[in-house]
């Protein structure tokens, strides 16, 4: 069973997701108005509403689907009720993934240290998420190592040295145009001789080159290996949910190359595109397990699919 957020963790999550919640309340206020219940005009709306929210048009169906077959049950719906139904069904319909939630931000193994390598392309925040986690699990007890491997974009291992000194982690960089590997490796070696719980390696973001993405992140893999022969224990993609289908293409594009168990969707608080995670969940069935809702560490937060449906869909503060 989930837990429920902390008051300023759902103030947070409700503040981030505004836009996308009044852009889709907008859409759905037009295709009630004059309406006492729920039709086939209606569904035509709310199926709109919920693509150009960029839920997706096979999520959409889902849900749409799940609605008439409501109607249908129940016979009559009032158009006061959509709101609640849709928490109810989308809710449904995410659950039915059987993908657990995280409950907090803890490591789900005792062996250390957890090794976990995190992708995407540059430009998602990929580097600022790795320094949020980074201040995340230290303020909860943990030792956390943070391996500068995105080598051939200079800012990259700038600004992880820079959240490493915000957030007091240390960071194992050989600098830029430096092999990959060999700073995943040194990462992963100073985190098994200092004891730490965890380390987090940066990898570059070039998509367009996938065969070499795909040699480079192999490489990471059998040198890190080496300590530990299942490491990584996590492989994080993280997208920027300001794209919408955009992040749900690159989604795709990275689950060829790389087998990706977790999910990190960032910039939600400045789009109206939010409905891009629902997406993400329903389609690759692998955890959502972070999500970006503002500027500040803590606004890094756990993915819970009930809390976030509760957030989108509920009309008023």
């Amino acid at each position: 069973m989930f837990k429920f957020f902390s008051k300023s963790n759902k103030e947070n999550l409700d503040k981030g997701l505004e836009k996308s919640k009044s852009n889709f309340f907008s859409k759905l206020s037009k295709a009630v108005v004059g309406k006492s219940s729920v039709d086939d005009e209606v569904l035509d709306e709310l199926e709109e509403a919920l693509i150009t929210s960029d839920v997706g048009v096979d999520t959409t169906i889902k849900i749409i689907e799940r609605i008439e077959a409501r109607v249908a049950r129940d016979k009559y719906l009032n158009t006061k009720e959509l709101d609640k139904i849709l928490k109810e069904e989308i809710a449904s319909l995410l659950e039915e993934n059987h993908i657990e939630d995280q409950e907090d931000f803890s490591l789900l193994s005792d062996k250390k240290p957890y090794i976990m390598l995190v992708v995407g392309v540059n430009g998602v925040g990929k580097t600022t998420t790795i320094g949020k986690l980074a201040g995340q699990f230290k303020d909860r007890g943990y030792k956390v190592i943070l391996g500068a491997a995105d080598t051939f974009r200079a800012a990259a291992v700038d600004q992880l040295k820079l959240w490493g000194e915000r957030v007091g982690v240390p960071v194992v960089s050989h600098g830029m145009n430096t092999d990959p590997a060999s700073v995943a490796f040194d990462a992963v070696k100073e985190g098994v001789n200092s004891g730490a719980d965890l380390v987090i390696i940066d990898t570059a973001g070039r998509l367009h080159t996938k065969v070499n993405l795909m040699n480079e992140l192999s490489k990471i893999k059998r040198v890190i290996q080496k300590f530990r022969e299942d490491a990584p224990n996590e492989v994080l993609l993280v997208l920027d949910g300001s794209m919408g289908q955009n992040a749900v293409i690159q989604a795709r594009e990275f689950t060829k190359v790389t087998e990706v168990t977790s999910i990190a969707v960032t910039k939600l608080d400045g789009t109206a595109k939010g409905g891009v995670v629902l997406g993400i969940s329903d389609e690759f069935k692998i955890p959502v397990k972070y999500i970006g809702v503002g500027e500040k560490v803590n606004d890094l937060q756990i993915f819970n699919k009930f809390e976030f449906v509760d957030s989108f869909f509920r009309k008023g503060n």
